[in-house]
């Protein structure tokens, strides 16, 4: 049995087919306009919309259907008319509707053709978590690790990802954070509706508020068709915002009262329309220090923050580099047309020792090309590209730092600064990390949050306290 919204402008007609269908076993919805029902289903998931052909309104029978499958909403159609002729039959299965039945109907007959209708949609989400499960392993392989620090993210991933609570997904760049979002989809319990990514930093500020929410016919020069935005194609499913922390403050006070009101309002839309979205965010800021100079608000970050799941960098799991390693090798050979290779010792060591200031983009990249060039199965040193140590940061000196003429590695020049300051910092507070932070001009747990990017080890007493904080993390 499934969920059915029947839409009729005769109230007798609209009672008899809810009787009918309640009886069958089916959660039954009714509204009267084809307006309403389109919002409706846009907020809501109904596997079977029942519509009569001829209705008041700009959105008749016909319209709505058109309307559903323009906007790629995941219901059946059954048009319902006393006024069946050929071409009008014709149309509407042109349209995508499921089926067509004439007034006056048979309670066997609506029966049928709804059951069918339900069988259709079984076999179709059958069909697409089947796809989704082999994704999702494809997806899932590479977050492999037997590291501690990947054990407690693929814990933590079992536990929320049947929740509808928002989740913050933290770390560098080139960590995974996409791959974990899809995750939490895949294994949870929307998987059989869409996921819907968006990089917050690719798209310009003046349309991201349309592509978010959405916009009506002729809000703005170019609106030249209803659009439903990111929100209403991701019903019933995961909106995944990446790079939430490049987001404009205007945005993101539109965003929270979204998140808050489970609403949106379109560009140029005169009604607020219900959505149900699982948001999952991304971000390699600190969004704390952010709040903190006021470039992110702070609302916004705890409605987003219920829980947040951090990744680790892969220099902090280098554990894990021979067991990616392998996947990659595997994926690249059968990317290719040719045989797995292997790497021999020396340049695993090598890749161990390593790094990654990219993470497991980086290695990925690197052992794609490795398999590219080599000449033979196994790979050694020479076919790897200069892994050499990053240009010296003279952080502690005070001097001027030197740009070689074969470049420098800026991501790990910053990543090497940052570290020497944070201990210098760490070194005169006498490892009291309350004192430290001040000294830096941060918040204690904005502190904390770059101890963990950056490597150090956490030492007990993770209060701040003088006295109990422990001497500086190394």
């Amino acid at each position: 049995m499934g969920r059915v919204l029947v839409v009729d402008d005769e109230r007798s007609m609209r009672e008899f087919l809810a009787i009918c269908l309640r009886r069958a076993g089916h959660d039954v919805e009714v509204l009267d306009s084809g307006a309403a029902a389109l919002a409706r289903a846009a907020a809501e998931r109904f596997d079977v919309v029942v519509t009569d052909l001829r209705m008041p309104g700009e959105l008749d029978g016909l319209a709505l259907l058109t309307a559903i499958k323009q906007r790629r909403i995941d219901s059946e159609v059954v048009l319902v008319t006393a006024f069946a002729t050929a071409d009008t039959a014709i149309a509407a299965m042109k349209q995508g509707a499921y089926d067509y039945l004439t007034k006056p109907f048979k309670v066997d007959e609506i029966n049928a053709v709804i059951g069918r209708a339900m069988e259709k949609r079984a076999l179709v989400a059958e069909n697409l978590a089947l796809k989704d499960q082999v994704a999702g392993r494809v997806r899932m392989a590479q977050l492999l690790g037997r590291s501690k620090a990947m054990q407690k993210v693929f814990d933590l991933i079992g536990k929320i990802h049947s929740t509808r609570t928002s989740v913050l997904i933290t770390g560098e760049s080139g960590t995974g954070k996409e791959l974990v979002a899809r995750a939490l989809h895949t294994e949870g319990a929307r998987s059989s509706h869409a996921f819907v990514a968006v990089n917050c930093g690719a798209i310009p500020d003046e349309l991201m508020e349309s592509e978010l929410f959405g916009h009506v016919k002729g809000a703005f020069t170019g609106a030249h068709a209803d659009k439903p935005g990111l929100f209403r194609q991701a019903a019933g499913g995961t909106l995944f915002l990446d790079e939430i922390g490049e987001l404009s403050l205007g945005l993101q006070v539109k965003l929270l009262r979204a998140l808050q009101e489970r609403k949106v309002k379109p560009v140029g839309g005169a009604e607020e329309l219900e959505v149900d979205v699982r948001v999952v965010a991304a971000t390699n800021r600190d969004l704390e220090a952010e709040v903190a100079r006021g470039a992110f608000r702070q609302d916004l970050y705890y409605r987003l923050n219920v829980i947040e799941l951090r990744l680790p960098p892969l220099r902090q799991r280098r554990e894990d580099v021979p067991l990616l390693v392998e996947h990659f090798l595997r994926k690249f050979a059968a990317d290719q047309g040719g045989d797995v290779k292997t790497l021999d010792a020396g340049a695993m060591k090598r890749l161990e020792e390593y790094d990654f200031p990219g993470n497991v983009r980086e290695l990925e990249n690197i052992v794609e090309r490795a398999v590219a060039l080599a000449s033979g199965a196994l790979l050694t040193v020479d076919d790897l590209p200069s892994l050499r140590p990053t240009a010296a940061v003279a952080a502690q000196s005070g001097g001027d730092i030197e740009i070689p003429d074969d470049g420098v590695d800026l991501d790990r020049l910053v990543y090497d600064y940052e570290h020497a300051i944070v201990q210098k910092a760490l070194d005169k507070a006498g490892g009291v990390r309350k004192r430290a932070a001040g000294l830096l001009g941060i918040s204690f747990r904005s502190l904390r949050y770059r101890l963990d990017k950056l490597g150090f080890e956490r030492a007990g007493g993770d209060n701040g306290d003088d006295g109990d904080d422990g001497a500086a993390e190394a």
